[in-house]
């Protein structure tokens, strides 16, 4: 019987990976139930890559850089649907639901879906940082790619495609989709709070608006991903 295109076995989800062995099992843990799950490998040197193939994903590899990675996860999908998610990020509870329902929706082939922004400690400053990317998804329609990114491949490809760039390749993204078109899901994306805690919370989150800033000022990304 042919998958139903509006169920999450309809959905081939892309995860770009690099060294990243300790979270894929929570990442695809909550994957349960779709229909293809690929693990795009840049280069790992901790066991990404049998981690991977233990969990029954897809593995394949490609040039390091999320943009070259997430294309290349794209080019050999097999579904209609795609979700766009980072190694570190698990989505939680509801997240089947929240999906399903936005791919029910006469108007999703034109539109793009991402998840709720939450952190994985209880610290003050991670709250903080949920409500400032809450506004900044909302106001800005700038989601990141820690949020997860659902898409008819259809519209990926008249938008064209997700650009091979080695970092702010979700920011890039998202400018070209447009605030107008992007739906916030009622679903978390879990996201490992680990580089905030080894960088410490206002250092990391200086450094990150330090990027986006250099991103809008012209900096090419390659420059701007050696600062990152």
């Amino acid at each position: 019987m042919p998958r139903q295109e509006h169920n999450v076995n309809a959905l081939s989800v892309v995860i770009p990976a690099l060294n990243a062995a300790s979270f894929l099992p929570e990442t695809i843990g909550a994957l349960a139930g779709v229909g293809e799950i690929i693990v795009v490998d840049g280069g790992s040197t901790d066991g990404t890559a049998a981690a991977a193939r233990r969990l029954g994903a897809r593995l394949i590899e490609a040039p390091r850089g999320r943009g070259p990675q997430i294309a290349a996860g794209i080019a050999v999908a097999s579904s209609p649907w795609l979700l766009l998610l980072h190694a570190d990020t698990r989505l939680g509870e509801g997240w089947q639901a929240a999906a399903r329902a936005f791919m029910q929706e006469p108007a999703s082939r034109e539109r793009a879906a991402y998840f709720r922004f939450t952190l994985d400690t209880d610290h003050p400053w991670a709250r903080r940082l949920e409500h400032l990317v809450a506004w900044r998804s909302r106001a800005l329609g700038l989601p990141y790619g820690d949020q997860g990114l659902l898409i008819h491949r259809d519209f990926l490809a008249g938008l064209g495609g997700v650009r091979p760039l080695p970092l702010m390749e979700d920011v890039d993204f998202a400018r070209r989709v447009g605030p107008a078109r992007l739906v916030a899901l009622d679903a978390p994306a879990i996201t490992s709070a680990a580089r905030w805690e080894r960088n410490g919370w206002r250092r990391r989150s200086a450094r990150n608006l330090g990027c986006l800033a250099l991103y809008y000022l012209g900096v090419p990304p390659r420059a701007i991903a050696r600062l990152y």
